[in-house]
């Protein structure tokens, strides 16, 4: 009998080969899924994107940008910066806050990444 299922990892980093230069630090979105480039990806080469973990995603500042604490958290690809807001069904969920969220002011946010 054949199997029906194989263990290859923990989930946390997925494959994939970069079509171009990708820099530590770039969020690459592909359809629904979001993953973060731990360390620089040569065009050409496979290496893994974080998909699961904490990780402090840019954000816009100024009034109305406040991501509250426990907020679910979109990615903003055409800005390239973390939201609360889903862009009307454009941007893609990366996470939730944490529990202390985000200001205002505050450049960052940090998110419990599980963009399923």
């Amino acid at each position: 009998m054949a199997f029906t299922a194989r263990y290859i990892s923990d989930g946390r980093y997925l494959d994939y080969t970069a079509p171009s230069d990708i820099a530590a630090g770039d969020v690459i979105v592909a359809g629904e899924l979001v993953g973060v480039a731990v360390q620089p990806i040569p065009a050409g080469r496979m290496d893994g994107l974080c998909v699961e973990g904490v990780v402090d995603f840019a954000k816009a500042t100024g009034n109305g940008t406040a991501i509250v604490a426990g907020a679910k958290v979109y990615w903003d690809a055409g800005n390239k910066v973390a939201t609360a807001s889903d862009g009307g069904g454009a941007n893609k969920c990366i996470g939730k806050t944490g529990f202390s969220g985000a200001g205002n002011d505050d450049a960052t946010v940090r998110v419990r990444f599980h963009p399923l």
